[in-house]
């Protein structure tokens, strides 16, 4: 399975770079693919570099958007991504999106009847769906996220949903010793 993990120039960091790590862990290829270029500067002005630049020739598996203000007006802005989105739509292939970036489904015409999660400073943007404001909301071949907070646990449902061993990730990154109450 290959992922698209778009990024975009304000994107948030945090979200790229443990969706990628975890996914690439659990031996999936997951490409950074920039929407207008090869070195990306996020929100915290942490630069990356892509493995690709976005076109119409898209072929993955997966796409998943990760949020940040700035990466979200960019993507907002990119008719080859709404585009993109379309099309991933009506395959029926997987869609993931976390943070404000759920903003884009909505633009891209892909919420309407579909329940969804979002930071919630970005809730009152969307205009279709149903906003549960839970932590992960899969709706058939969509898969949102809440926010920065919950990048590890997104990840990690995204690497159930491809079909991959989370739980054998999770174990050798200690995760579970990482989330107890002191």
């Amino acid at each position: 399975m290959k992922v698209g993990l778009i990024t975009a120039q304000g994107c948030e960091e945090s979200e790229v770079l443990t969706i990628a790590d975890i996914l690439r862990r659990a031996e999936f290829t997951c490409d950074l693919v920039g929407v207008d270029s090869d070195e990306i500067t996020g929100t915290h002005h942490v630069t990356m570099k892509t493995d690709t630049i976005l076109n119409e020739d898209f072929d993955y598996d997966m796409i998943v958007l990760p949020g940040g203000y700035g990466g979200r007006d960019a993507m907002l802005e990119s008719e080859t991504l709404l585009k993109v989105l379309k099309d991933m739509d009506d395959k029926g292939r997987y869609i993931a999106a976390i943070c404000a970036a759920p903003e884009v489904l909505d633009k891209a015409g892909l919420l309407e009847g579909r329940k969804l999660t979002c930071y919630p400073g970005v809730k009152e943007r969307i205009h279709h769906g149903i906003n549960t404001q839970e932590a992960i909301v899969v709706d058939g071949h969509m898969i949102t996220g809440k926010g920065p907070a919950f990048a590890y646990q997104f990840a990690y449902k995204l690497v159930d949903i491809l079909g991959g061993d989370s739980l054998t990730v999770k174990k050798r990154m200690s995760y579970f010793e990482a989330f107890k109450e002191e």
